[in-house]
């Protein structure tokens, strides 16, 4: 479970998203990030246990900063209003497949996949969905996986409007080898983040995606 005053925190930086208000609030902050980076380190002991990749994570090193990159955003607010965490094989930097939690009151979800691969690594997703679709449409169709996420995510930007080259336009997988990421995401009520089943209903979660994840990972190992 994740703390009342941790969504306190997050609801009064985004009413007073600046510096003076958030070094006199630094104290809150540390006491937020602590009690987040212990929820995550909770999801890792359990989910490790049935996903040996995670095993060498920490929650330190999953957890993401707080602070925006504004370089090349019209939105120069310094902090993001959320807590997130990716649980990644080889760490949040490591370009791997994995699982995500994102805190936000109003708007937390879980969810997971592969987020806008390099190059060469998109191309070799897309060959092994093409090559193993039948496993592929198998993992995303059980009802267990639907229950819970239903579709991929289909965000903006998420497509290609087109096949991309070097694949028929008739290809069963076609609609799957157009994406350029492959993601998968549950939202959360604010009223479940503090109840005492968040873990181990995160963990179920993210057991149920593991195949998901696993299947991505493959061809990039």
């Amino acid at each position: 479970m994740v703390q009342s005053s941790t969504l306190k925190f997050l609801k009064d930086l985004k009413k007073n998203n600046n510096k003076p208000w958030f070094d006199e609030h630094r104290k809150q902050y540390e006491a937020a990030k602590i009690d987040f980076e212990n929820f995550i380190q909770s999801i890792l002991d359990k989910h490790s246990k049935n996903d040996a990749d995670l095993k060498e994570l920490i929650a330190k090193k999953c957890v993401f900063r707080i602070n925006r990159d504004v370089r090349f955003s019209k939105d120069k607010s310094p902090y993001k209003t959320n807590l997130g965490a990716s649980m990644d094989k080889g760490g949040k930097k490591s370009g791997m497949a994995g699982y995500y939690f994102h805190l936000e009151p109003g708007k937390s979800f879980l969810g997971g996949g592969l987020w806008q691969p390099e190059p060469d690594k998109l191309k070799k997703v897309r060959q092994e969905i093409d090559y193993c679709f039948d496993e592929f449409k198998k993992i995303i169709s059980s009802k267990k996986f639907k229950a819970i996420f239903g579709d991929l995510y289909m965000g903006e930007g998420i497509q290609l409007a087109k096949v991309p080259q070097g694949f028929e336009k008739d290809n069963p997988a076609s609609e799957y080898l157009k994406f350029k990421s492959w993601l998968v995401i549950t939202d959360i009520k604010d009223a479940d983040l503090t109840s005492k089943d968040l873990v181990s209903k995160t963990v179920a979660a993210f057991g149920i995606m593991q195949p998901f994840v696993k299947f991505l990972n493959r061809p990039l190992e």
